[in-house]
């Protein structure tokens, strides 16, 4: 027994070592907040003042030593996102994750980005301020590479630091670019309903653009194959380890409409949560120019920012700037497809992937003039047709590094929204506010118009010579205002007005959004920078109140159990609030899911109801068809002998939902909180192992909000008895031009990809309690509140 105890004892303090040593570690790889660094580049002394959130805040003699400098902090926070970030376009994941990143790689190889980057930096100019603040961005970065810490992943993952290139940040943005597109998801599965049902079925789905009755307002300027390229590429940006961009909102408030008579400017991009968040917040000070922005990991200029005459933001304009288009092959020689004007060759490309701990793994695909082929490329896809995938950003002349300098560098409201033509993908809708009492917004993106009865919500024909004729529109017909008569701009990812009678393509997002934004902003004249900030945490939706009460009255009452007839009268008592003590959208959300499933899973199989709950085409149906009481999809087609109305499905629906309630919350209704069931973790790549979860992911969080309110905190509707949100605002920014000084936001988790700094969560608890932060510009402030990093000449 004695023995067995020396053996305790010498494990237990081995265990004691062994955690102290990698503490001692650890506490090696956090950032340098204060004292000094020498550094190659810099012409003098450059001063980097990190506030309270970590925020830094960098005073330079010159914009290019102020770019030096930038670049090292942000590769002493984030090292590692950029490092993820930069690979995915390249498909050089597999290096780092094994076979499991193949997929992933292979797609992204074959859309071309990295060829794209390539183009686009030829024709930079090599002497221009864009390329050369890039460049000492990048020189601040490699040096921190080659002289700073080791993150802990590269350890774990046994990854060796390289140095960073310009292709590096064009590829972080076509990645970006790509995220923002919906035809990917969505055209193959409506194709395959459409094929199979028709188009009358298509048009309850809004399809021809019906449902968008709220728009942005301008001012003047067959056998189901086809579903599986949709849930591959839908599956694909699921598993990827950078988040994509989903949706967003934005309001810019004029004069007019505040109570100080100067602008008010907000903005919260809804970006896939993750761990570390996708902003990077730096304020930078030089003669040339002061910004306080946002960037993504490995960038040189902010997409989001503001200074003391101007701010911008963005929202995801939803426009279509992609395309599928089913080929035909040559019936004497696979290696040819067919066009309008004969037979062409497909050009072959041939790829090699690195894999980590295994063999490279080389694989060739084809290319039509529309793009690669998905066959082959995309899991589960093994159609015989040949069917290539369009994409304008990778078609185009893209000039996206000069374009994101120019937002911060922009001398009035005319020079901001002229660089917007170099966009010309993604589509964004570009928000714009400023100290001389202008609103404005623009979107980006080279728009194009298909020949009279060309529908590219579908998989086109690739060889008619037809569906591939485009008409490119000038950009003076980019949806946008200036200084409009309402007095505001605002955009939540809804469809514009009609360009010249044109409803231009797109997967926009239901009016949910907009009809609140409009609603609260059109009520009032006297806004201010707090009232706007409770308006960004909103979460009343006046849309499901309308759905709720359609699909009650269709709901057979007197089949309900007592248990389910208070659970009627709560949805409807119900305002539409979806906050953490509601019980209301617990009941909502689950019997949205099962009348959604009872109603389509039958028509689009297993596979394509998955996808359908990840397309807006979902989202839009769901208060329209609350209207259509003979709807065609209310029938079971898998009941041959009977037709199945719309009280009977909403019965069973509501049934099912209350049941399944009942077994995973218990018989008590009125504990049915939205607490329990709608909580957000904020995951790290390496956080999906158990042993490394808890130092890694940030929360569990009980959040308000639900999908498409205000607050629009994403999950996907399921059976599930909690909810896996997936996504939300980015950040919330409130930009106040009567005391720019003074304007606030937040983020997510933190300013540090770091799990050792403060700085990794420490805005988590702030975000999830919809609390705001100052966004610090005044130098005396800063220097007496922050701790200091001085950069000295090398």
């Amino acid at each position: 027994m004695k023995i067995v105890k020396k053996v305790a004892l010498v494990l237990l303090i081995l265990v004691v070592l062994l955690g102290i040593g990698i503490y001692g570690y650890l506490l090696t790889t956090k950032p340098q907040y204060e004292g000094e660094i020498q550094i190659k580049g810099i012409s003098k002394e450059t001063s980097v003042y990190f506030d309270e959130f970590g925020v830094p805040h960098i005073y330079a003699a010159s914009e290019k030593d102020a770019q030096i400098v930038l670049g090292y902090v942000h590769a002493q926070e984030r090292l590692w996102q950029m490092e993820l970030i930069r690979r995915i376009a390249p498909g050089k994941l597999p290096e780092l994750f094994g076979t499991r990143a193949l997929s992933i790689s292979k797609f992204f190889m074959s859309l071309g980005i990295d060829e794209a980057s390539e183009k686009a930096i030829a024709n930079l100019d090599k002497n221009g301020k864009p390329y050369q603040l890039a460049m000492a961005y990048l020189d601040g970065v490699n040096q921190y590479v080659e002289n700073g810490k080791t993150p802990v992943e590269y350890t774990l993952l046994g990854i060796k630091k390289e140095k960073f290139t310009l292709k590096d940040v064009m590829n972080t943005f076509g990645y970006m670019s790509f995220s923002f597109a919906m035809a990917q998801k969505t055209d193959p599965l409506l194709t395959d309903l459409r094929n199979k049902f028709g188009d009358n079925y298509m048009k309850e789905l809004g399809v021809d653009y019906s449902y968008n009755t709220l728009k942005i307002k301008s001012t003047p300027q067959q056998n189901q194959e086809y579903v599986e390229i949709a849930k591959a590429v839908a599956d694909l940006l699921d598993a990827s380890p950078v988040p994509p961009f989903i949706g967003s909102n934005s309001w810019v408030l004029s004069p007019k409409k505040t109570t100080t008579g100067k602008v008010l400017f907000s903005n919260d991009p809804h970006i896939e949560y993750s761990q570390p968040g996708t902003w990077y917040e730096a304020h930078i000070v030089s003669p040339e120019n002061e910004i306080y922005g946002y960037y993504l990991a490995g960038t040189p200029f902010p997409l989001l920012g503001h200074n003391r005459q101007y701010a911008y933001g963005l929202t995801m304009f939803e426009n279509d700037d992609a395309d599928f288009y089913q080929e035909e092959n040559n019936p004497t020689n696979e290696n040819q497809y067919k066009t309008a004007t004969g037979f062409a060759d497909y050009v072959v490309k041939n790829k090699t992937i690195k894999v980590k701990d295994s063999a490279s793994v080389n694989f060739s695909y084809k290319q039509t003039h529309h793009g690669p082929i998905m066959n082959g490329i995309l899991k589960d896809f093994v159609s015989e047709k040949p069917v290539a995938f369009n994409w304008i950003y990778t078609h185009e002349a893209n000039r996206i590094l000069e374009a994101v300098y120019s937002l911060s560098h922009a001398k009035d409201v005319n020079d901001f929204q002229k660089n917007i033509e170099l966009i010309v993908a993604p589509g964004l809708n570009i928000m714009y506010g400023d100290a001389q009492n202008n609103i404005a917004w623009k979107t980006s993106g080279k728009l194009y118009k298909f020949q009279p009865g060309v529908n590219p919500n579908f998989i086109l024909n690739g060889s008619n010579g037809k569906d591939d004729k485009l008409e490119y529109l000038d950009f003076a017909k980019n949806p946008g205002a200036i200084n409009p008569s309402w007095n505001y701009v605002y955009s939540s990812n809804n469809m514009p007005e009609a360009i010249d009678g044109y409803n231009y393509q797109g997967y926009y997002l239901p009016e949910d959004r907009a009809r609140r934004i409009t609603q609260l902003l059109d009520a009032k004249n006297n806004w201010t920078k707090e009232d706007i900030s409770k308006m960004l945490v909103d979460d009343t939706s006046p849309v499901q109140v309308e759905v709720t009460q359609n699909f009650m009255t269709a709901i057979d009452v007197k089949s309900l159990s007592a248990q389910e007839q208070k659970a009627v009268e709560i949805l409807k008592k119900w305002n539409g609030s979806n906050k953490v003590t509601d019980v209301a959208p617990t009941i909502y959300n689950k019997f949205v899911y099962f009348y959604l499933k009872n109603t389509f899973k039958d028509e689009m199989g297993e596979i394509g109801f998955a996808q359908f709950l990840k397309t807006h085409v979902m989202k839009q149906s769901i208060a329209n068809q609350s209207k259509i009481k003979n709807s065609l999809w209310w029938d079971n087609i898998a009941t041959k002998d009977k037709k199945e109305t719309q009280s009977e499905i909403l019965t069973q629906s509501l049934k099912k939902a209350i049941a399944t309630l009942e077994s995973q919350l218990g018989n008590d209704i009125n504990t049915w909180t939205w607490d329990r069931v709608h909580k957000v973790e904020y995951k790290h790549p390496l956080g999906s192992v158990a042993l490394l979860r808890p130092f890694f992911n940030v929360g569990m969080f009980e959040i308000a909000g639900s999908n498409e309110v205000i607050n629009n905190v994403m999950f996907d509707f399921s059976e599930d008895a909690e909810y896996t949100i997936k996504a939300g605002p980015s950040t919330r920014r409130i930009v106040d031009f009567s005391d720019v000084e003074n304007s606030w936001s937040i983020l997510p988790t933190g300013q540090s990809g770091n799990p050792m700094s403060k700085h990794y969560n420490d805005q988590a608890e702030m975000y999830a309690q919809g609390k705001f932060r100052k966004m610090k510009m005044n130098k005396k402030e800063i220097e007496t509140t922050s701790t200091k990093l001085v950069f000295l000449p090398k």
